[in-house]
């Protein structure tokens, strides 16, 4: 995947999205995202300005070593554009495809030829807009696919963070030739970043474990993995899909309750190290299954 941040004189703006995307993915050890920048009207070989090179060192990227370099025409065709202006966007909207061109935020103001100050302002603005341009790579990098003996070993790693009594690896092992068990891994990017395991007795799926590493919360990959599984949980012609979490847990349970799980119970002191009551949650697949059929 190739992601180009695009503004006019690629010296100001773009290398310093460029410089601090790097250093976000490089924190989260992804692999496989080629990150550049360009200008619209861009001379090749301009030096980047020394406020951005400032700007960008207040977060530990040094972007001193970019040199300006034109947008080309054939980068149009398979890489993710963000924009760091609207004009930009405008631009290039007639040749390049919708789904692969974005206006970072609501535009980054233009800080050429302002003080250092107006520069560091730009960058905390590139900074916090950066955010909604990960998790649209991410997504877009990842993958839902079974679970394999080679992902054992990460998602037990994912366990021990997130549980207090994390599954053994042997555990999740033996699910692999259960044949009544759908366990299914979120690769982002080739890295494990999540799991969910199901169990089906009698037309009946029930939730096991979902786990999201906490590197990669909050960019959607917990509900990629619950839609992916009810799906085929209906596939397999289940009519019903059920789970427990704990009762202190409210972003699990805002998750659920917007994906159409209610509550129907409480299970007392259900949950050990702490001790603490489940809340017992369902959702009917049948009504699925039928706009599936419709469809």
């Amino acid at each position: 995947m190739k992601v180009i941040f695009v503004c006019t004189g690629n010296t100001c703006r773009s290398p310093l999205a460029e410089g601090l995307f790097k250093d976000k993915l490089q924190k989260l050890n992804i692999d496989g995202v080629e990150v550049t920048s360009a200008g619209l009207a861009a001379f090749a070989g301009d030096e980047v300005s020394a406020n951005s090179v400032n700007a960008a060192l207040n977060y530990g990227v040094d972007i001193s070593a970019h040199r300006a370099r034109p947008l080309s025409p054939y980068e149009l065709e398979d890489s993710l554009i963000f924009c760091l202006g609207t004009s930009h966007y405008n631009a290039l909207v007639p040749f390049v495809d919708e789904d692969r061109l974005f206006i970072m935020g609501e535009g980054i103001s233009d800080p050429y030829g302002g003080t250092q100050e107006i520069y560091d302002r730009c960058a905390e603005e590139i900074s916090q807009a950066l955010d909604g341009v990960l998790k649209l790579v991410l997504q877009k990098g990842t993958v839902i696919e079974p679970m394999k003996e080679e992902h054992i070993s990460e998602i037990a790693e994912i366990e021990r963070l997130c549980f207090s009594l994390p599954w053994s690896e042997n555990a999740l092992k033996d699910e692999l030739t259960n044949e009544n068990a759908h366990f299914l891994t979120a690769l982002t990017f080739s890295r494990v970043s999540g799991y969910i395991g199901i169990i089906e007795i009698c037309g009946e799926a029930d939730i096991t474990n979902i786990a999201v590493h906490p590197d990669f919360r909050r960019f959607g990959i917990g509900k990629r993995l619950l839609d992916t599984a009810e799906n085929e949980a209906v596939q397999r012609n289940c009519e019903s899909i059920t789970l427990e979490v704990r009762e202190s847990n409210e972003a699990a349970i805002s998750l659920y309750s917007g994906n159409g799980y209610y509550p129907i119970g409480i299970r007392k002191n259900f949950y050990e190290k702490p001790t603490e009551n489940a809340v017992l949650m369902t959702k009917q697949l049948t009504e699925i299954k039928y706009e599936d059929t419709c469809n």
